[in-house]
């Protein structure tokens, strides 16, 4: 004799499902364990990695749900082109730093196949240039990474993620305020006003530290203290396109102490189906300044410059254009992302509820286990997601 019932033989022996009480519905048991009721709306603040990761979860689960994006198209710092090169480039985030699992963790649903193809550094023939010494990319770090091959971070989500929850996003809100001081939450752009019963934040940390949102009351002191200790390193990325290649995988350089920041050179073609040699420079903290400062064709002497030095004068040589991403400029991110040296628990604190209304998700706003990541931001969205359902 069996000792359990199933759910449907419960209710049938209670006779509810002969009598048809409303409350007994799927909504009504998943809710259950829930901090959301049935009716309840949650305002996603920001369509990036995190935001849309947020909003595709919480509509999965049947919660109404809102996306309020500063900017006029979704992706955040996932910001790609399909101008410049036969091949997506990536202006923002361009790795997958974590095994291709991750995909389907983000998802969320075992009936969706997953057609993005990733490739790994092949360590015993790719290797790093190093103030003109060969150096092993294993060595340097590079142990996990993954290019993405005729596609990017953008284009994953733009596939899976995006269709599902596009009628949810509105663009040009640029939210001004946030008054959590009573049940319904209100916020306000610069035209409009909204109310939710939750609220998820996933805009870059830079925009709370120049206190582009106001709140009310105050978010706590620990959250403040850690919103305004917290290092937000500027940044940006450059692609060059040349007649020849002449580099190698990687050139680095070992001037400056890690802390203050990282910049290479790498093959931006590698692997991809294509004809085109492309440079990627990538640059952040006090080391992407020189590029940061100057503009136009001062700025592009600068790197050809650079290069020339290494490579014997071959990019001036063999130069054919080039796209350059300021994302310290950018008015709704105003920087690259949180240095790799912060404190665990400044990450943490960034990352905790206020109230158990505010919620915060985002590369920036995790457990203070890993951050800065597009992983890491959607991980944390799942992680939110998982408080407010139960």
């Amino acid at each position: 004799m069996k000792d359990k019932m199933t759910r449907k033989e419960f209710f049938e022996k209670c006779g509810l499902f002969s009598i048809g009480i409303p409350f007994f519905n799927a909504n009504s048991w998943f809710f259950k364990n829930s901090s959301l009721n049935p009716k309840d709306k949650v305002i996603i603040i920001g369509a990036g990695a995190a935001g849309l990761t947020a909003g595709y979860l919480l509509n999965q689960k049947g919660i109404k749900v809102e996306i309020l994006e500063a900017n006029t198209m979704y992706g955040g710092r996932m910001k790609r082109t399909n101008d410049f090169a036969d091949f997506p480039i990536p202006l923002g985030a361009e790795w997958l730093h974590v095994k291709k699992s991750v995909f389907k963790e983000i998802v969320n649903d075992k009936n969706v196949e997953i057609d993005i193809e990733n490739k790994p550094y092949n360590y015993d023939v790719d290797y790093a240039l190093i103030n003109g010494k060969k150096r092993n990319l294993k060595k340097l770090g590079f142990t996990i990474d993954q290019k993405f091959i005729n596609s990017t971070w953008f284009d994953f989500f733009e596939r899976y993620i995006v269709p599902s929850i596009k009628n949810k996003i509105q663009y040009n809100k640029v939210v001004k305020s946030i008054d959590y001081s009573s049940d319904k939450l209100i916020i306000e752009t610069v035209d409009e006003k909204y109310t939710a019963d939750k609220i998820i934040i996933t805009v870059p940390v830079k925009l709370l530290q120049n206190n582009s949102i106001q709140f009310k009351p105050k978010l706590p002191d620990k959250k403040l203290k850690a919103i305004k200790n917290v290092k937000v390193w500027g940044g940006c990325k450059a692609f060059i396109e040349f007649s020849e290649k002449f580099y190698p995988t990687v050139t680095g350089f070992v001037d400056v102490p890690e802390k203050l920041g990282h910049k290479l050179y790498y093959d931006a073609s590698y692997g991809q189906k294509t004809s085109q040699h492309i440079l990627g420079l990538f640059a952040v903290g006090s080391v992407a300044e020189p590029y940061l400062k100057l503009k136009g064709e001062e700025q592009l002497k600068y790197i050809l410059n650079e290069l020339d030095k290494i490579f014997d004068g071959k990019a001036s040589k063999n130069y054919k254009k080039h796209i350059f991403q300021n994302w310290t400029d950018e008015p709704y991110a105003k920087g690259a992302y949180v240095h790799y040296f912060e404190s665990w628990r400044t990450i943490r604190t960034l990352g905790k509820p206020v109230a158990n209304k505010l919620y915060f998700a985002g590369d920036a706003y995790t457990n203070g286990s890993d951050w800065s990541s597009v992983h890491a931001a959607a991980r944390s969205a799942k992680k939110v997601v998982k408080k407010l359902v139960g």
